[in-house]
């Protein structure tokens, strides 16, 4: 076992972006319209939602163009955000997809060379599915990573289209979602030492052990004698993370040995906000 060491996403923004533009430019007219795994949500929705996350980035962090209210816990950032991705998207509806697509490259391009001027090891903002206090830099542009990847994937399901899985893309999305394993165990009491293995078979795989020192603590690899080992393809670890599978669907993805109570917490794992 290893230590978690920090994940450098801010050069793969300018390819996901790349790869983005060229899905969204092959569409037709009906796949558009297709639903998505976002509830509620068809494609040209999700990309709306892309778009809005580039604007509000840009405008929040590179412009300090604040929006009110000030939040005070979990249940009001999750609704707060929830309004703002719902009134967006429904703005987004009077949007051609051409200009949707333009507006993509225009904003989107601006978003990745802010993202990628960023000093990866200053402090950032919180990440608040991994904990609340402030995250490293490298953390929060991560998850804006992940929600980039996971948003595109989300259509590429919806219309057939190749699944963003080579490792130099994915693996980062991986590593960075399970990051909420130590916050999502916070409150499971268990003696010291004991450990909780994930194990992601297929494309970008890889594994990672939770030990309960003074907190849970993450590390990368293998280790004998854990007390828990779950077993998961990344191709739907990645969904359970973000809320695509959740409950008996999800358990039933997943393969545990051991303690099952704790194997089953990792499938409460949640990596997102909204």
């Amino acid at each position: 076992m290893n230590p978690v060491g920090p994940i450098l996403t801010g050069e793969l923004f300018p390819e996901l972006r790349r790869r983005l533009l060229a899905l969204l430019a092959s569409l037709g007219d009906e796949e558009w319209l297709l639903p998505t795994a976002a509830p509620l949500w068809n494609v040209k929705d999700v990309a709306v939602h892309l778009l809005g996350g580039d604007a509000g980035n840009l405008s929040r962090r590179r412009d300090r163009f604040e929006l009110p209210p000030p939040l005070s816990g979990w249940d009001e950032l999750v609704a707060f955000i929830n309004q703002l991705n719902a009134s967006w998207v429904a703005a987004g509806k009077r949007l051609s997809p051409r200009l949707l697509v333009d507006l993509t490259e225009h904003v989107g391009r601006q978003a990745d060379d802010y993202f990628r001027s960023l000093d990866p090891f200053a402090p950032g903002g919180t990440v608040d599915w991994a904990g609340a206090q402030p995250a490293p830099q490298w953390l929060d542009v991560a998850r804006e990573y992940t929600e980039r990847w996971h948003h595109q994937q989300q259509i590429r399901d919806a219309t057939g289209r190749q699944g963003l899985y080579e490792e130099k893309l994915f693996r980062p999305v991986l590593d960075t979602f399970v990051r909420a394993l130590p916050h999502t165990f916070r409150a499971v009491e268990a003696p010291p030492g004991t450990q909780v293995e994930l194990r992601l078979a297929g494309p970008a795989g890889g594994s990672w052990v939770l030990e309960r020192r003074e907190l849970w603590e993450l590390f990368e690899g293998s280790a004998p004698g854990v007390r828990a080992r779950v077993d998961i393809e990344s191709t739907d670890a990645w969904k359970i993370f973000t809320r695509g599978l959740r409950g008996a669907e999800a358990a039933g993805r997943a393969e545990i040995t051991g303690d099952r109570g704790l194997g089953a917490r990792v499938l409460e794992t949640v990596s997102v906000i909204a």
